[in-house]
């Protein structure tokens, strides 16, 4: 699912857009106990209830492609007869009303899911998106339809204690301490079945959701959907850097490591000014050309392509997964060096009487724990 097909559902989650009727749920304590079932009427409770089911539910519909939202893909196999796609498709195809069906679905998440001592609230909703056609050039014709797509949509939330507040009561003109009693919070998990793929049902695709991009809950992709879970944002980071680390050994200089950074923030940067609503993603190849283009030698560079194939089996990597594009950070045992990564070029290495030093031009505005200071007494220095 790309962007635009994201946000075309994120907008059905308002009360005046949404043909989601009925929600569902499931209330568990940290014993893995049901505590009570939810079975609401949106249009039968007060719209400020409505808003917050349905704003619960938009929210595993947010973050990032490739962070918070994650491709789980069926095989061919799973889709023709399995146990997990035959319940998922169970609840899609009873609208959620099997309550013998919604049952063993929460059986499956409770299970498996670790949330430490939190409770949470495991929440259903079934909606049939009447599509609307586009044109080649976009525009959206309403009385011309592209079918209906019918899915469902889960939100794992962790429901936590609120905090005492002071509060104004009225009829003794004074102010006590009270409770909000236990909140619902955002959702930590969730998922969309099935996937919205060029404004269609994919039912050999789910998207997946959690809240922290490092923390994916493997415990619950493998209830759920009997996959392999991907890796994270965090650990492909880390394998990008291995991959860099091993293959390059001395090769693998502040410069280097310098280019490859900043020629993928450039891609990033460029592909959000263009606003494609296609995910970015970036071919060991051509990583390998700029390892080639900063005098690596070949050996090297085809070393990376393999570390590379092994780590990521050979198919394109999301650059925002490979790199921190907000943050520049040079350490040294002693001193740590903080740059805007669009002025990462200014820190450089020189080697002044025999010792390795990092460079930065100094330049005017100098200030030292807030206090602007003059450098007009440093003596030049020998290169």
């Amino acid at each position: 699912m790309n962007q635009k097909e994201l946000g075309e559902l994120r907008r059905r989650f308002k009360p005046e857009k949404s043909a989601v009727g009925r929600v569902y749920g499931c209330y568990v304590n940290s014993k893995k106990e049901v505590i009570s079932y939810l079975d609401e009427s949106l249009g039968l409770m007060p719209l400020e209830e409505a808003e917050k089911y349905l704003g619960l539910l938009k929210k595993s519909l947010s973050g990032t492609p490739g962070r918070n939202l994650i491709d789980i893909v069926f095989t061919t196999e799973q889709v023709m007869d399995s146990d997990e796609h035959r319940l998922l498709s169970a609840l899609r195809d009873s609208e959620l009303k099997d309550g013998e069906v919604r049952s063993e679905f929460y059986g499956k998440i409770m299970e498996s899911l670790e949330l430490g001592d939190s409770n949470y609230l495991i929440l259903l909703a079934f909606d049939a998106y009447d599509v609307p056609f586009r044109g080649g050039d976009g525009e959206r014709q309403d009385d011309a339809g592209d079918g209906v797509f019918r899915y469902i949509l889960c939100a794992i939330c962790p429901v936590k204690e609120g905090k005492p507040e002071l509060g104004y009561f009225p009829g003794e003109n004074e102010f006590h301490n009270c409770t909000a009693g236990q909140v619902v919070s955002a959702p930590e998990a969730g998922f969309l079945f099935p996937a919205f793929d060029n404004r269609a049902a994919n039912l050999y695709n789910a998207l997946y959701y959690v809240r922290k991009p490092d923390e994916l809950h493997p415990e619950l992709i493998e209830a759920l959907f009997r996959a392999e879970t991907p890796m994270s944002a965090g650990q492909q980071r880390e394998a990008f850097e291995e991959a860099l680390a091993e293959s390059l050994e001395e090769s693998c200089s502040l410069e280097v490591v310098q280019a490859v950074h900043g020629r993928l923030r450039e891609r990033i940067e460029e592909h959000r000014e263009s606003k494609d609503p296609e995910p970015l993603a970036i071919t060991a190849r051509e990583v390998e050309s700029i390892l080639a283009d900063c005098g690596v030698d070949g050996e090297r560079v085809d070393a990376f392509g393999r570390a590379c194939g092994e780590r990521f089996g050979g198919g394109a990597m999301d650059p925002a997964n490979l790199i921190d594009s907000k943050k520049f950070e040079v350490r040294t045992g002693e001193v740590t060096i903080s740059v805007d990564p669009e002025y990462s070029y200014l820190v450089e290495t020189r080697v002044i009487d025999g010792k390795t030093y990092l460079l930065i031009p100094a330049g005017s505005g100098v200030e030292l724990n807030g206090m602007a200071v003059g450098l007009g007494g440093a003596e030049p220095a020998e290169a």
